[in-house]
């Protein structure tokens, strides 16, 4: 197969690379490099320097069978100062890398965001939970689903979507709320002490970067639908610490800081749909995953 990974120099899709080129794909990376890495793109790949707002020749240069569009305006805090940079990025971007895949006959796989689509969560939420999001990302990944959706009915593609959980794992970087384990772990490693902002009990569904890159390998042989990725399990942000601490061997106890305008307390998915209809379960624990990405940072 032919593919391209828009985002391809960032975290979860510089490991999707690896993937598909252990596969033997032929892979091009589609990154403006603003926070992906150059270095982490395999010689084995080609990179293209390009914006998803305009996509057209390096699409054109791959031909790709399968576009996996990670890239996105993927901080919160930005999106609600700056709510038409987030649109413009992350819906008009992927209104262009529809119409680039289609003019290829390619399947895309859209990266979205279970949290950012559902809000406060009171348990474990399907796919059926009506979106609600808090800030303009996660109003803008919804709205990228849904045009999925509509080029789905009115070309007949087969686009799919995957809401993912907070993703970690090796070359995370330490920025914004998704990037907590990166920043935890990069303190620790470096003598610093890291910060827990409330008293530590809001949760989240913390899914590895493995497994999602399962799940997306999986995904571009299904034939539409939107798919939850992420454990089913709430883990605080106390526990997540404490099991930080266990991973590296390391005990300091943390600052604590008032809590965070708007942070959501609970979020976690239900992702049992993607279990009968993709055949994926999350293959690694909390413990296994942490583990793997010490050793990745201190390696």
């Amino acid at each position: 197969m032919r593919a391209i990974v828009t985002g391809g120099a960032g975290f979860i899709g510089s490991n999707l690379v690896d993937a598909l080129l252990a596969r033997g794909d032929e892979v091009h990376v589609l990154d403006n490099l603003s926070k992906g890495r150059r270095e982490n793109v395999p010689d084995d790949a080609t990179l293209h320097v390009a914006d998803i707002r305009d996509p057209d020749e390096a699409v054109d240069a791959a031909r790709p069978d399968l576009v996996f569009h990670l890239a996105a305006q993927a901080d919160v805090r930005v999106s609600v100062d700056r709510p038409a940079y987030d649109a413009d990025v992350n819906v008009v971007g992927t209104i262009r890398m529809l119409e680039a895949a289609r003019r290829h006959g390619a399947t895309v796989v859209f990266a979205s965001s279970g949290g950012a689509a559902y809000g406060e969560c009171d348990g474990p939420q399907p796919e059926t939970t009506p979106a609600l999001p808090l800030a303009p990302y996660g109003t803008s990944k919804i709205a990228g689903e849904d045009y999925l959706g509509t080029w789905n009915r009115l070309y007949g593609t087969n686009h799919v979507s995957l809401r993912f959980g907070n993703v970690y794992g090796p070359r995370q970087m330490p920025h914004g709320e998704a990037g907590v384990v990166a920043i935890f772990m990069g303190l620790l490693q470096d003598g610093g002490t890291p910060t827990i902002f409330g008293d530590g009990s809001q949760t989240r569904d913390y899914v590895y970067v493995g497994d999602v890159v399962d799940a997306m390998l999986l995904a571009s042989e299904r034939r539409g639908g939107t798919f939850n990725i992420g454990t089913g399990v709430e883990t605080s942000v106390i526990h997540l610490y404490r099991a930080i601490e266990e991973a590296a061997g390391i005990e300091r106890e943390p600052d604590f800081a008032p809590a965070r305008l708007g942070e959501l307390q609970r979020s976690v998915l239900d992702a049992s749909l993607a279990a009968r209809e993709l055949g994926w379960r999350p293959a690694h624990s909390l413990a296994d995953g942490l583990a793997r990405t010490w050793d990745w940072i201190t390696a």
